[in-house]
């Protein structure tokens, strides 16, 4: 088995990406709306982390249509064909790695993802969404929408045959490829928590489809 590096694989699967991911994946289509519906009342700047063609954008607009948004992907074309879909909305995107970006210290309302984090490490994750929690304003809600499992064992041979895969494909370390390596829901959590997010739980899953909602603490009043 061979593995296509991130921007390539989307890239190569822009035509018919947005019928996939709401035919064939079980719970996108329904949680790409249970996410937009999750967004708080008072949310004016959002941050998008792996915003691609923008499908959980799409139900946002329809509900807050003023809202502002960054969004950030690894792919050109899936930021192309979102702008395309858009061109009337307070869009900012970013052609990066949302691990490279800089967010800001408490910039946004709220933040989200969908399936996008399930390719990588549980340090990366840490450092990710540490970032997430600084770029939050106190009281400010990241909500996750991703691929996530149950069982240790499945997690443990999905991460155990990424490694083996990389290393007979001689994939330098920090290079990112397409490789599903899902986490339980229980580790996503704990990931969330250790990377200063104070409350963190499952809201809403379907099949593997599964959301959560970390929240950073508010100001505490005197």
């Amino acid at each position: 088995m061979s593995v296509e590096r991130m921007s390539d694989f989307f890239t190569a699967r822009l035509n018919g990406y947005d019928e996939h991911m709401m035919n064939d994946v079980e719970g996108c289509r329904q949680g790409y709306i249970r996410m937009a519906g999750l967004i708080p009342g008072n949310v004016a700047q959002l941050l998008d982390l792996g915003c691609g063609t923008g499908l959980e954008l799409d139900e946002i607009f329809r509900i807050k249509p003023k809202i502002t948004v960054t969004g950030i992907d690894l792919t050109q074309a899936m930021l192309d064909k979102l702008k395309q879909k858009h061109p009337d909305k307070d869009l900012t995107l970013i052609k990066a790695s949302y691990f490279d970006c800089e967010f800001g210290i408490e910039k946004y309302d709220a933040a989200i993802s969908f399936q996008t984090m399930y390719h990588f490490s549980h340090a990366d994750k840490i450092k990710l969404y540490s970032k997430v929690y600084y770029a939050l304003k106190p009281g400010g809600k990241y909500i996750e929408g991703d691929y996530m499992i149950t069982e240790q064992k499945d997690e443990d041979f999905y991460f155990s045959e990424n490694e083996r895969i990389r290393k007979e494909q001689n994939i330098p370390d920090g290079e990112f490829c397409h490789y599903d390596t899902p986490c339980t829901v229980g580790n996503q959590i704990a990931l969330l928590r250790k990377a200063g997010f104070q409350n963190a739980e499952m809201v809403w899953r379907m099949g593997n489809t599964t959301i959560i909602i970390a929240e950073k603490q508010p100001n505490l009043q005197p």
